[in-house]
């Protein structure tokens, strides 16, 4: 389920991901996490840059804590 920026609450914890492409495959690496703010404005921190400058933010669940996305790949 894809969620717009416009209906996240306060305090929601995000992911912070970057996808590349490589050999037909999609490698995803955890790059940081990101907080939404009172007045609607999200933080981001990141661990490392993408190499690419392209990152994407996803709701955290219980998958992602885990660990299980970061490295692996799956199909875009």
């Amino acid at each position: 389920m894809t969620q717009k920026i416009s209906d996240l609450e306060k305090g929601t914890r995000l992911n912070v991901f970057s996808a590349r492409e490589r050999n037909g495959r999609t490698y995803w690496t955890k790059a940081g996490s990101a907080f939404v703010n009172k007045d609607g404005s999200i933080n981001v921190l990141l661990d490392v840059l993408p190499l690419d400058g392209k990152l994407q933010l996803r709701t955290a669940d219980a998958k992602d804590e885990a660990g299980d996305a970061s490295g692996t790949a799956e199909a875009a």
